[in-house]
């Protein structure tokens, strides 16, 4: 992926093709990619966004070729657009994520709010096609609805956004879920999954050493909050601007959504509290 051309496709194994879609940005890297599992029929994991050139070169690549399903880690705007437009072309059913719930709200710039899976799947669930199976994973933490897909022929893993071969995830209340997403870490931590293809990202070919250092990342984080609330209570942006010296402004906003995440963490655990005046927190008493 050195030079990241969008619209090619590039074979990863046998049964994995990656098509890159032309949306690079601060959040999205490079790009958010597709993967089409499959030869006689085929899966396409994570269509991307609602765009003509990403769309048509998913097109090409399926030609000649049934689409068993559209398959969606989650519902952000990167990732399950496109499903519409190429059910639309396929007929496939749309599977996978739960759609975005009401119960959610301050989060839905980020979200689809046209996402409708003609099926929703949970951990176990499989989806299948000559020669290849998909098994569906629960791996919420990024979005409450966030799945992972293993293709059991050959022990690779689709981690979606839940873990990137790039950066870490953004966590980001109130769907975003810190306690949920270790879990999560924790449980792939379990697993023997020879490779993760993810969402963003270069092929993460030791998954679980990349697992371990994001779960002691996110330890890190943890300690610099609480040592800096030992010193006095702070709000989130003055965490951030401690915590994040010379972070690109842009993503900023996704900084202080991931120090919220741990703080809400922390209290769960009864370890931080919000003061009731001017939003900051502090050490629970």
């Amino acid at each position: 992926m050195a030079e990241h051309p969008t619209g090619i496709p590039i074979q990863l194994e046998p049964l994995v093709t990656r098509v890159l879609a032309p949306n690079a940005s601060p959040y999205t890297f490079t790009g958010t990619q597709t993967h089409i599992v499959g030869t006689a029929d085929v899966a396409v994991i994570d269509p991307g966004p609602d765009d003509s050139a990403h769309l048509d070169a998913l097109e090409r690549v399926i030609a000649g070729r049934r689409v068993t399903a559209i398959v969606v880690t989650h519902h952000h705007r990167d990732h399950s657009p496109a499903t519409r437009p190429l059910q639309a072309a396929t007929g496939a059913p749309i599977v996978g994520a739960a759609p975005f719930g009401p119960d959610k709200a301050g989060g839905e710039a980020a979200f689809d709010p046209l996402y409708r899976p003609d099926r929703v799947l949970a951990t176990g669930d499989r989806v299948s096609g000559e020669g290849w199976t998909l098994e569906a994973l629960a791996t919420p933490g990024h979005t409450s609805n966030h799945l992972a897909f293993a293709l059991l022929e050959t022990g690779a893993l689709f981690s979606g956004d839940h873990v990137m071969g790039w950066s870490t995830t953004v966590v980001v209340p109130p769907d975003g879920d810190m306690t949920a997403y270790m879990r999560s870490l924790e449980l792939l931590m379990q697993r023997g999954d020879r490779v993760y293809y993810p969402g963003h990202g270069e092929v993460i070919e030791r998954p679980q050493r990349l697992v371990r250092g994001m779960l002691g990342h996110r330890k890190q984080r943890e300690g610099q909050i609480l040592r800096l609330l030992r010193e006095r209570g702070r709000t989130v942006g003055e965490l951030v601007t401690q915590m994040y010296v010379g972070l690109d402004p842009k993503l900023v906003p996704g900084a202080k959504g991931s120090v919220l995440a741990h703080l809400y963490d922390l209290r769960g655990r009864m370890m931080v509290d919000e003061t009731r005046e001017g939003g900051a927190w502090r050490i629970a008493e």
